[in-house]
Formats: C-alpha cells, sequence, structure tokens
C-alpha cells in the first residue's frame, strides 16, 4: 500500500496528507475526493485501471478530511446548513482549490490532469478556473455549479445526512450502507463487504473520531462560494462531465448545468449510476477518465 505523504502549506494554511502511485514518468493526474471523504474513497479498481494507462495518479485528502489539518473553526450549525447561511470567515471551494495548488507546487507538477467527484468536483473546476496554465484537462464527476436551482440533493437524502454523527465504527458502517441503498444505484449496487473494509479504514485514518465538524465546515464552504457559473464560463481547458441519470445526492440537472456552463465540454450521462464509484462503473470511469488525459498527455 502507498504511503500517506505530508507537506506543509505556507502561510498559516493547512498540512496536506497525500499519497502518490503509478510510473514517475507518467502523466500527473489529481485526484480530488467529495465531501467528508478521504483519499482512500477513491477505489483501489480505479487506481489499478488509471496507474495501468501510464498515469502518474496523485490523491490527497482534502482540509477537514482524513489526515489532514481539522480546522480550527467553529461549524455552521444545522440551520445554517440547511438555509445556506456559511458563517463569516469560513474557507471556500477556492481555499481549498489553493491547497490542491499548494500540492502540485510542492510536488513541482507544472501542468497536471484534474479528476474530482462531487464536493471535489467543484474543487477542481475552481482550481481549473484559477489558474488555467495549470490544467492539462478537467474531469467533473456528479457534481454541479453551485446555482441552487440545478443539482439539489432530494429531500430524503437531506434528511437522512442530518442524523447525529455515528459514535463507533460499527454504527458508521451501518450509516454508510443505509445511506449507499438509498443514493446507490440497484443496477450498480455496492459491494458491502468492500464497503465495509473501507468504513473501518476511514474510521482509523481518523483516529477514531467522528467528524461530523469538518463535514459541516465543508458545506460551508461549498455554500460560501455560492453560485460559480460565470468562473465555469472562463474555463478553458478540455473538460468531460461525467454524472448518473438518477442521483439522489446531486441531481442530474447539476452535470448538464456544469456542461452547458464550460465551453466545449463533453457531458456523458451514465444509464442508472447514481452518487457512487460502484463496481459495476469503475471500469467504464477509468475509461473516460483516461482517454481524456492520454489523449492530451
Amino acid at each position: 500500500m502507498t504511503d500517506d505523504l505530508f507537506v506543509q502549506l505556507p502561510d498559516g494554511r493547512p498540512r496536506i496528507c497525500y499519497r502518490v502511485d503509478g510510473p514517475a514518468d507518467g502523466a500527473p493526474l489529481l485526484l480530488i475526493a467529495g465531501l467528508g471523504l478521504d483519499l482512500t474513497s477513491w477505489p483501489q479498481r480505479m487506481l489499478d485501471g488509471l496507474t495501468g494507462q501510464g498515469l502518474r495518479v496523485i490523491r490527497l485528502d482534502n482540509r477537514d478530511a482524513g489526515r489532514s489539518t481539522r480546522v480550527a473553526a467553529r461549524p455552521p450549525g444545522l440551520l445554517r446548513q440547511l438555509f445556506a447561511r456559511p458563517l463569516p470567515g469560513a474557507y471556500d471551494l477556492a481555499d481549498m482549490a489553493e491547497d490542491a495548488h499548494g500540492l502540485l507546487e510542492h510536488l513541482g507538477v507544472g501542468r497536471v490532469h484534474l479528476a474530482g467527484m462531487s464536493m471535489g468536483g467543484m474543487i477542481a473546476q475552481t482550481l481549473t478556473a484559477r489558474h488555467p496554465d495549470r490544467v492539462a484537462t478537467l474531469t467533473s464527476i456528479f457534481s454541479t455549479t453551485g446555482d441552487r436551482r440545478v443539482g439539489q440533493p432530494a429531500r430524503s437524502t437531506m434528511m437522512r445526512m442530518a442524523k447525529r454523527p455515528a459514535r463507533t465504527v460499527e454504527e458508521s458502517a451501518a450509516r454508510h450502507l443505509a445511506l449507499l441503498r438509498h443514493i446507490g444505484s440497484t443496477e450498480f449496487p455496492p459491494d458491502e463487504a468492500v464497503e465495509r473494509e473501507w468504513i473501518a479504514q476511514l474510521w482509523d485514518r481518523g483516529s477514531g473520531r467522528p467528524n461530523h465538524a469538518g463535514v459541516a465546515r465543508q458545506i460551508g464552504a461549498i455554500q460560501a462560494s455560492g453560485d460559480r457559473t460565470a468562473q465555469l464560463r472562463t474555463i478553458t481547458a478540455p473538460t468531460l462531465v461525467i454524472h448518473g441519470d438518477v442521483d439522489r445526492m446531486v441531481h442530474p440537472s447539476g452535470g448538464r448545468a456544469t456542461a452547458a456552463a464550460i465551453p466545449g465540454a463533453r457531458h456523458v450521462e451514465i444509464a442508472g449510476m447514481r452518487h457512487h464509484l460502484a463496481p459495476g462503473v469503475q471500469d467504464r470511469l477509468v475509461e473516460l477518465i483516461a482517454s481524456a488525459a492520454v489523449a492530451r498527455a
């Protein structure tokens, strides 16, 4: 297993945990995880497929996730989250994008292929817009634009997300599997044994601490960033937008709006896919990401 590595970003910014896989001379691909997820959320089958295409795969824990810095700031309460009222001075997606940019600077990466899922897609979009000279291609997976008229979670999903945090690893696994049965796909079902093992690993990487506050701060970052449609219109990197057609976490309208906003973006909507990198879609996702990256390497 690849070791966790760390970089302390300058100027009071977070310490970022990351891993690098694949050939040292491969075209670099940075994977950015979603809300509350760490770098282990990218399935091993996908990592093997991407490195097998000759890509040098870099993964990071976003701030407030995994083994990166847990920010010492009060998280927004549930009402603020429900009404999209972030706390004054909260960090936003641009701050998270600059964390990723700082990692690339540390690694000496000039131009990079980017792929992000859900919130990670928003961070990747923001990084691409802010540093167009550094991004060779962008792949945005089941993500959205920040326009509150599109890409919103189903009410039933919001109710499940609002539950109190799990107190044990067993409770965390049960919650995760229950959520997957809701936001996952019957056509592309999860491997429950793999998911239980991953939750145990995630719990251990977080030192057995529920990360409810970190998730709340990340939700605040999304909300503090507002509607990013105008920013997306400035993106010049070749862009691939991937979404499922029955996503309950980020409505498919979010993917459609993302593709419509980014000039020349290619939009792929996968029938039956929901908000999960399920075994049945992993090879297809590798094919899509790698074909975009390798073509521009």
